[in-house]
């Protein structure tokens, strides 16, 4: 089980700060947050490549073993997450985690798209009409590759696993690992998105025989559906006007249970995690992530700079090593001297990528002020188990 010690800062971050606050960021406080009783949902964002499934893994892990009851929800498609918590497979079911200490509990899941529109669809309408949308192609072409449906379902999957928390005291938690790069913050625009294509004008046009009055027959929706006919042909029409028809008595009651947990994203219970690489793209990317936040009103708890290059031992500064190195290469022959030439370069280089990643973070601080920060250094080798995500938790709170 993991021991901590209470801080005296219960949340860090732009919404706990005051407003003259320093450029230097201040340390990000990872087991207060995720001791927090108020934390209920933990949402992990970040571009791809930066470690943010290991990180979103690590910290359900460690609140767990810190005594929380966990459910981890990613959407990344990767399947690192399964194979670090010794699952031979994700789905859409939350399946307990083997190994976890402590009084916690740890379930972990995948997002499947379909599976999750299709259990809305099955629990919103009845046996007959449930049975026509499942079975219509374009249903099946929406509900398994239809732009934005994958953050429409994410949103709709994170309300399941909230109000089940609720009713049923299942979990305490919810952490949930967000897509890769820019496209992880589309969730939030889903039920926008959903409202505007079901309400534009083509749907409209689809629906307007079945809602509107027999003049709508006329001279003008004829030509129109004639039109349609001859170039996706009469069999692809009349399921596409099924399909809307069907599907439109239903999306009622999506958009509103999708407003539902936009707003619940903006409550005091969520906290968001932006992660990045100490790289200049990722913390461009990040730094995107922090204005949309903010923008959106959403609780921002920090920033996670993932893969920090380690400081090398000793003081010996890069131009000094470099100095040293070309006075053994020019002075002193022989292959002694050319090896500690090279390893005096390779610390220079170390030092100056510390130096190069430091200013980067202090860049993001000096614009983004306020923002807590957790530094967590690079690991030798990739995280593939319990143990590894037990020393990737403990780094973060290390801060």
């Amino acid at each position: 089980m993991i021991t901590t010690t209470t801080r005296d800062s219960a949340r860090l971050g732009p919404l706990a700060t005051s407003p003259g606050a320093p450029a230097a960021a201040a340390a990000l406080d990872v087991d207060a947050l995720l001791n927090d009783p108020q934390t209920h949902i933990l949402v992990c964002c970040g571009s791809g490549g930066v470690g943010k499934t290991t990180t979103s893994a690590a910290l359900a892990l460690r609140a767990a073993e810190l005594g929380r009851k966990v459910v981890v929800l990613t959407i990344d498609p990767a399947r690192r997450l399964a194979q670090s918590m010794g699952i031979e497979q994700l789905d859409n079911t939350p399946r307990p985690v083997p190994g976890v200490g402590g009084t916690g509990s740890l379930d972990a899941m995948m997002l499947d798209m379909k599976s999750t529109f299709d259990e809305v669809v099955l629990a919103q309408a009845g046996p007959e009409k449930a049975r026509a949308i499942l079975e219509n192609p374009f249903y099946i072409a929406l509900s398994s590759s239809f732009a934005g449906t994958q953050e429409y379902m994410a949103m709709e999957k994170l309300g399941q696993l909230h109000r089940d928390s609720q009713e049923q005291g299942t979990w305490d938690l919810i952490v949930v690992d967000t897509p890769p790069s820019r496209s992880a913050l589309d969730f939030l625009d889903a039920p926008e998105r959903l409202s505007s294509f079901l309400d534009g004008r083509f749907i409209r046009l689809l629906l307007a025989p079945a809602k509107g009055p027999a003049r709508v027959m006329g001279a003008g929706f004829s030509l129109v559906v004639n039109a349609l006919t001859k170039l996706i042909g009469a069999q692809v029409l009349t399921d596409l006007k099924m399909f809307v028809t069907a599907f439109d008595t239903l999306f009622g009651g999506f958009r509103q249970r999708a407003q539902q947990t936009y707003a619940l994203l903006q409550h005091r219970g969520t906290a968001f995690l932006v992660v990045a690489a100490p790289e200049p793209d990722a913390l461009r990317e990040a730094a995107y992530f922090v204005e949309r936040l903010t923008g959106d009103q959403m609780p921002l708890a920090g920033l996670v700079v993932n893969r920090a290059s380690p400081k090398p031992a000793g003081d010996l500064s890069a131009d000094a090593a470099m100095a040293a190195a070309e006075r053994l290469r020019s002075g002193t022959p022989g292959d002694a001297a050319e090896l500690t030439a090279g390893l005096l370069r390779l610390h220079a280089d170390r030092v100056r990528i510390v130096e190069r990643e430091r200013v980067l973070r202090a860049r993001f601080a000096t614009a983004h002020p306020g923002v807590a920060t957790a530094v967590v250094p690079a690991l030798a080798g990739d995280v593939h188990d319990l143990d590894g995500l037990r020393r990737v938790g403990q780094l973060l709170a290390d801060q």
